[in-house]
């Protein structure tokens, strides 16, 4: 008798599931993408799934990305650690457990409790100036300051994840360019599986961090996680 959980899921799925379990990782990832593609969410044990069928494959920019897409939902630093060791060995860069990515690490695992105890320090110190207020008693300009700094903190720490975005390039053959055009000169070529920070984009153009240098690519030319 099947669950409900296999009633709920698309045929595509079961038939994905059922592949994958006979030993058929590339046609079980196949039908898995499709799916995606289709508008079905990406389930954990999916994402996982892909990443073994592409490792199993042999293809490492799609295992990392899938390793990626399953850490950004669990930040966890062994999936940081394989994350690295698998593009060092592949010569792939982005993915190395530097400052940058331990502080998103970090942030990820703790962000929302560090959001509630700035918010709750934050209204500490409104209500104490908000007492001061109606004692009449004076309020320090440096103490107006502090506080100003404070709030303008906290509402870039509160906003961080929507400002910070990444992707893997997913071509041979990825042009960096200075300009958001395809006639700008090509300032630097790089290969698929490198991960890149986004900045920005503009049209069909993306704004990239590249080894301390922003260029321009595509958006046809990365996945962007």
């Amino acid at each position: 008798m099947l669950s409900f959980r296999a009633l709920a899921q698309p045929r595509s799925l079961q038939v994905a599931d059922s592949l994958f379990a006979a030993g058929m990782h590339e046609e079980a990832a196949l039908l898995y993408e499709q799916a995606l593609a289709d508008g079905n969410p990406a389930t954990d044990a999916m994402l996982l799934k892909l990443a073994y069928a592409y490792e199993q494959k042999g293809d490492v920019p799609r295992l990392l990305y899938y390793l990626q897409v399953y850490f950004d939902r669990h930040p966890d630093e062994q999936v940081l650690r394989r994350m690295s060791d698998i593009a060092r060995i592949n010569g792939l860069t982005g993915y190395e457990t530097d400052d940058l990515n331990y502080f998103y690490l970090f942030y990820k695992q703790y962000g929302l409790y560090l959001q509630l105890l700035m918010l709750l320090l934050g209204l500490y110190v409104f209500l104490v100036l908000i007492t001061k207020m109606f004692k009449k008693e004076t309020i320090m300009q440096r103490h107006k300051w502090v506080v100003l700094f404070y709030l303008i903190g906290l509402l870039l720490f509160v906003n961080l994840p929507e400002g910070y975005q990444s992707g893997v390039t997913s071509h041979d053959r990825v042009f960096l360019r200075n300009e958001p055009s395809g006639a700008a000169p090509v300032a630097d070529v790089i290969g698929r599986g490198h991960k890149v920070n986004i900045l920005g984009s503009k049209d069909i153009w993306l704004r990239i961090f590249w080894n301390n240098q922003l260029y321009y690519i595509r958006k046809d030319n990365i996945w962007v996680i």
